[in-house]
């Protein structure tokens, strides 16, 4: 894995390519009623975030630097953006990639900052996609509101994909569970940085902005003061 300057083939150029590459609309729509049917992002990303997404689902508010990339990147040209890997009992895995460029498979991704090194998420994400695509190579894109890029590198990685693969099982049981029994637990809580900025965030924990502030005085008293009994 490195970063899209690295190694003989031009990925910033393939990058450079992809970006202009404007056209054909693609819609990919989730039929959250059809259990045997996972998509790649809800097994890669928090599974308890999945299933609500799927049970219970609240909206969320979009920036309109993230609205606006999001347009750009569904009108990207592509005639292989919607990806299919079947597993037993009829159960499949979906993704889309946001486009395919000289056998690579490409993501974007909008942050404020660029990430020391590709989101985990991410990586298992296109990683995914590389063998429902079957191709050896993938980039994930990293864009900032104010358009400028960075780039990671990996390659196919059979392990990542069973992960994926067992995380798929697991939320597909977890939602045929709560399909036949309303009061089915979620998944477990998945902590991270995530957390912070997800729409269930109050589900999990305790009410935003209402946790009570305390200071080292009030809990301990003043520094270099003795107690008294």
């Amino acid at each position: 894995m490195g970063r899209s300057d690295a190694g003989d083939r031009d990925y910033k150029q393939i990058v450079r390519d992809a970006i202009d590459s404007i056209g054909d609309d693609v819609q990919f729509k989730i039929d959250t009623k059809d259990l045997n049917t996972i998509y790649v992002h809800e097994a890669t990303k928090c599974l308890r975030r999945s299933f609500y997404d799927r049970t219970d689902p609240l909206e969320t508010e979009q920036t309109q630097f993230n609205k606006v990339l999001g347009g750009l990147f569904r009108k990207m040209k592509s005639h292989a953006t919607i990806g299919k890997y079947s597993m037993d009992d009829g159960l499949a895995l979906k993704g889309q990639v946001d486009m395919i460029k000289d056998d690579v498979v490409l993501i974007f991704r909008s942050v404020h900052t660029y990430p020391e090194n590709p989101l985990p998420a991410d990586i298992l994400y296109v990683n995914a996609c590389m063998w429902m695509f079957n191709k050896i190579e993938g980039v994930v894109v990293y864009i900032t509101s104010d358009g400028k890029e960075e780039s990671f590198v990996t390659n196919r990685n059979q392990k990542m994909f069973e992960e994926v693969i067992r995380r798929t099982k697991v939320f597909h049981d977890l939602l045929k569970r709560k399909d036949s029994d309303p009061k089915a637990k979620p998944p477990i809580i998945e902590p991270s940085l995530d957390c912070l900025s997800c729409q269930y965030y109050e589900r999990c924990y305790i009410r935003k902005k209402e946790g009570k502030t305390i200071t080292l005085s009030s809990l301990f008293g003043k520094f270099g003061k003795e107690d008294t009994v």
